[in-house]
């Protein structure tokens, strides 16, 4: 743990002679990307200063109560020493989550992708449960979220909704969710009370930047068209809606959201890019996992992860075989504890 610590003392010095060269100041992005780095370590410092004061803090009060015969000078220590205790040990867990081998992208925000799957409206109205759920997850962890484009339907469902979700570690704390959602429950439309199984598809993608993949415009072919809404009537007689093709990789994102067709065309780059990160981070996995054990779930969409059964108030997560109850409570944004399970399940596998 030290020569961990003495190394990274070393680099922020580095850093910080870096970040006062005229050259590298005078470069924005370098300077952004530098700026991140040193804050990181910083943490990491700040955390390891932390450990030492909270363990020799937690020496002295044992000893003090080993010697002390005043009672209440003698639940007083015990108190403080309880608190010293649980103080370090989560201590411990920040400076452990800080040093082990990080995902690069675990500092970038986020692009959320929540489609209807199997089951007709209803897997429309649970895609709009799980949009609201990390809604609310989001305000605990104070993200901000912004809605780049949706499709509802008549019911109030989501056949698409894709949303950016920016603050302090985003993709750390979602990027387990990618995956089939499956739910099991009584539909409102159901008069026979007969429990039906539907899915949603949940992806979550790093956001990129323009540092991260450079995209020339010869690649793109971008077509307009009229926005449209429920049922396909036109909403505007203007061509505002976008629809670009990024051609060597096929992928294509449509965006009419917004009455400007340069706004959505700038929403509609912003999903491109880290669609397209997003298909070459999952390849670069796939050939990890060939060399190594895999981390927790894949992040295929594809792959079934979680199943919420409302019958039984349960809910479990099949990477891990964890199962909860209280779905009422989670679908209200209590995803941390479960959220902290697969972080603690992919170290181990790491």
């Amino acid at each position: 743990m030290n020569e961990k610590i003495n190394k990274i003392k070393e680099e922020l010095k580095t850093i910080e002679a870096e970040l006062q060269d005229p050259s590298i100041v005078s470069d924005s992005k370098k300077m952004a990307v530098l700026g991140k780095k040193y804050n990181q370590l910083k943490e990491i410092i700040r955390l390891a200063d932390q450990q030492d004061k909270l363990e020799k803090d937690l020496s002295e009060a044992k000893s003090i109560l080993a010697n002390e015969s005043n009672e209440e000078m003698l639940a007083l220590t015990e108190e403080e020493i309880l608190d010293l205790e649980q103080r370090l040990e989560k201590n411990k867990l920040d400076l452990e989550d800080l040093l082990s081998p990080a995902d690069p992208n675990d500092h970038k925000n986020i692009i959320l992708e929540i489609r209807a799957g199997t089951g007709g409206d209803e897997s429309s109205l649970f895609a709009a449960d799980l949009f609201r759920m990390y809604s609310r997850f989001a305000e605990t962890m104070n993200f901000k979220i912004n809605i780049l484009s949706q499709s509802r339907n008549e019911i109030g469902g989501f056949k698409e909704i894709i949303a950016e979700i920016s603050g302090e570690n985003v993709y750390k704390y979602f990027k387990f969710e990618s995956g089939v959602h499956r739910v099991q429950r009584v539909p409102e439309t159901e008069k026979a009370g007969r429990v039906h199984t539907s899915a949603a598809t949940v992806a979550v993608m790093p956001e990129a930047e323009e540092i991260d993949l450079v995209i020339e415009a010869k690649d793109l072919r971008l077509d307009t068209f009229c926005a449209s809404g429920n049922g396909g009537q036109s909403v505007n007689t203007t061509y505002s809606a976008v629809r670009i093709t990024h051609l060597p990789t096929n992928t294509v994102v449509s965006c009419q959201d917004e009455k400007s067709q340069t706004q959505n065309r700038l929403k509609a780059m912003q999903i491109l890019r880290s669609r397209i990160l997003a298909n070459l981070e999952a390849q670069k996995q796939a050939e990890l996992s060939a060399t190594r054990k895999s981390q927790v779930g894949s992040g295929d969409r594809s792959e079934k992860i979680r199943t919420y059964n409302f019958p039984q108030d349960r809910l479990t997560d099949h990477r891990i075989k964890l199962t909860v109850h209280n779905l009422s409570n989670i679908l209200e944004g209590n995803l941390l504890p479960i959220i902290q399970e697969l972080q603690k399940a992919n170290r181990q596998n790491a």
